[in-house]
């Protein structure tokens, strides 16, 4: 998937800035990580109930395979329809982004790596 398609489906949600991460794209809005582009599928990041919600209209869980294991993240994919409809599209990139918001807000806050302190 591409930046121009992303951009398509979330025209109504606003401005997405994608960074390439990983072999795919980091979807970000108001520099928060809210979705991940891997494969030609967009994974959100979500909650339990968010979650639930992607789940019961057919949505896949973001896994991987790792060390001869499967790791899964937070991030459960787009639903179809969604991919047509881009209020519906909007609607969840917003409850995505107020997942990364929340996340953001209890997130320890990141350390100076020691030898940038040492230059102060």
């Amino acid at each position: 998937m591409d930046e121009a398609a992303v951009a398509d489906i979330f025209a109504a949600f606003g401005p997405v800035r994608c960074r390439r991460m990983f072999g795919g794209l980091g979807l970000y809005a108001d520099g928060l990580m809210f979705a991940i582009a891997v494969d030609e599928t967009i994974y959100l990041k979500t909650d339990a109930g968010l979650a639930a919600q992607l789940e019961a209209g057919g949505a896949r869980i973001f896994a991987y395979e790792r060390q001869g294991r499967t790791v899964t993240l937070g991030f459960w994919s787009l639903p179809e329809a969604a991919l047509d409809d881009t209020d519906a599209a909007a609607e969840l990139a917003r409850r995505a982004l107020n997942v990364a918001r929340a996340a953001a807000a209890v997130a320890p806050p990141r350390r100076t790596p020691a030898r940038s302190r040492a230059r102060r």
